[in-house]
Parts: structure tokens; C-alpha cells; sequence
């Protein structure tokens, strides 16, 4: 089979049989465009013709990306090829072997709890304040994603037993605890939500300016801006509001497995990557502070 045309159909398995979103099929047409453009250029126009030298020389040829694109690359490809022999259009899966580099495990960034309060410190005098202000309480007090915040509803809050019903990855359900601060500033904005709405109908918990559940970019420019505002750094993601909610409670000494379940992680080595964020912190401050840590 022409390259061309397995490319096409692997595609189209992706989406139609794979389930896999718009943006991962993007993801994997720009991959495996990248990889059909090298292949092309040493002669390679058909499946059957790729060897797993193909492969090794692709990877070497892309030995000046960050590390984390090549290893999404070799996935995309991985899955490409474990495709062609499931589709019996080849006799043999030549990337089955061939290893994925090795990832640098960078520690997540964090706020401290000095720029946690300045950016939560926003004064309320119109709807999206109290909207802002409820948005990040929550998703600081909770640690959530940011897809789990903008797809909240309505009846995913009980205010009554202070819990948070999150649907996570995996459609995997989980209950949040919610703390003092989260309830008051979320009360106080469905107060006003109805101003929001603007006489339609929106089951979502956060609205933007048309009345519609506020969006991942939303929430991400209101965000930048609050940091401009406050004079913190403009770069932070929401993601890290998810990392200080985990690295604050190590620090304070809540239970690994507690936190575990609290970020939804299926498995407690991805939450133990915290434990290294606050040991390296001790380490950073007895060097800074103690008067005997340099001769």
C-alpha cells in the first residue's frame, strides 16, 4: 500500500474506530506528515519498503528536538505501524523494538503561598470578578484540571455534605472535599450567574460573556491577566494552581495516598513527584537560612 494512502487510512481508524479527539488527530497528521516527508526523500513510497533502520535514521534526524517531541513522534509512529500489521499490510512491525528516549522528569513549577494569596485577592464589584474569584478558589482549593473546572455543572456542587463531583480522565468519577473559602466565594457567585446567563440556558457552573460555559482559552486569558495585574509571572499555567494545591498540602504533611485521590492520579508514583518538589525546597531553604549549611 502507497504510504499516502496508509497514512489516510490510520487516520480515519483514529477517529472513527480509536475515538481519538480533533486535536490528537491533528497531532498525529503533523507527526506522521513530518515522518512521510523523510521517508519520501530516501526513496520510501510504500509501506511494505520501511525497515526499522528507516525509523532509527527518522530519529537521529530529529536529535535536535526537545526529547518529549521525539518520544511523541516515535509513539505516533509506533501506533502507526502496530496499525499496518494489525491490518495485516505488513509482515512485521519494525518499531516494535526500537526504544523510546528517555524522558527528563522536570519538577512541576509551583506558586508560592505569598503569590497564591496575592493572586486570589481580587476585589468583587462585578459578576466576572465574583466568577474569577470563585474559578480559582476552586481550582486551587481542589487542585483541579482545567478542563474538569470549565466542565463543571451546576448539580455537580453539594453544598450541603461541601463535596465537588469531578468527572476526570478516563470519565472516571471522584469527590472533592470542599474547603470554607471555596464555599463562601462560590455561593457569592451563584448569586450573580443569573446575570450571566443572559436569559438563555446553560447547565455549565462558569459562564463566559455569551452566557455559555466559560472555555479552556477563557479561562487561560482571564488567568494571564489577573497575573499581569498582580505582577506575577504572566507565564504561569493553570496547571500550576493544580501543582501548588499538591506541593502546599506535601509541605503541610497530608497523607500521599489522601492527595493521591484528591488529583485523581490512577497511580501514586505520578503524585510522588510532589514529595520531590517540597524535599528540594527544605534543601533550598537550609542552604539559604541555616548559618552553618556553607564554610
Amino acid at each position: 500500500m502507497k504510504l499516502e494512502d496508509a497514512i489516510e487510512d490510520f487516520l480515519s481508524y483514529c477517529i472513527f474506530e480509536k475515538g481519538l479527539s480533533d486535536r490528537t488527530k491533528s497531532s498525529y497528521h503533523n507527526d506522521l506528515e513530518i515522518y512521510k516527508f523523510f521517508l519520501e526523500n530516501n526513496s520510501v513510497t510504500n509501506v511494505k519498503q520501511i525497515t526499522s533502520n528507516h525509523i532509527k535514521d527518522f530519529l537521529k534526524e530529529r536529535n535536535s528536538e526537545e526529547t518529549t517531541t521525539i518520544a511523541h513522534n516515535l509513539t505516533v509512529i509506533k501506533n502507526f505501524h502496530t496499525y499496518l500489521l494489525k491490518e495485516k499490510l505488513v509482515k512485521e512491525n519494525v518499531s516494535e523494538f526500537i526504544e523510546r528516549p528517555k524522558l527528563k522528569k522536570s519538577l512541576p513549577k509551583t506558586l508560592s503561598i505569598e503569590d497564591i494569596d496575592k493572586l486570589l485577592d481580587i476585589e468583587l464589584n462585578t459578576p466576572f470578578d465574583y466568577r474569577n474569584k470563585a474559578m480559582l478558589e476552586l481550582m486551587y482549593g481542589c487542585g483541579l484540571r482545567v478542563s474538569e473546572l470549565v466542565n463543571l455543572e451546576v448539580n455537580n456542587i453539594d453544598m450541603t455534605n461541601c463535596l465537588i463531583r469531578i468527572m476526570g480522565k478516563g470519565n472516571k468519577e471522584r469527590d472533592i472535599p470542599l474547603g470554607e473559602y471555596s464555599i463562601y466565594y462560590l455561593k457569592s457567585y451563584l448569586e450573580v450567574r443569573n446575570q450571566l446567563l443572559k436569559k438563555k440556558v446553560c447547565t455549565k457552573l462558569f459562564l463566559n460573556n455569551h452566557g455559555q460555559g466559560i472555555t479552556r482559552q477563557g479561562f487561560f486569558k482571564n488567568l494571564k491577566e489577573l497575573l499581569q495585574e498582580k505582577g506575577l509571572n504572566p507565564n504561569v499555567s493553570p496547571h500550576t494552581l493544580r501543582h501548588s494545591f499538591a506541593t502546599h498540602l506535601i509541605n503541610r504533611g497530608a497523607d500521599l495516598r489522601s492527595i493521591q485521590e484528591m488529583l485523581g492520579h490512577a497511580d501514586i508514583s505520578t503524585t510522588k513527584i510532589y514529595t520531590r518538589v517540597s524535599d528540594e525546597k527544605v534543601l533550598e531553604d537550609y542552604n539559604k537560612y541555616h548559618l552553618r549549611s556553607k564554610k
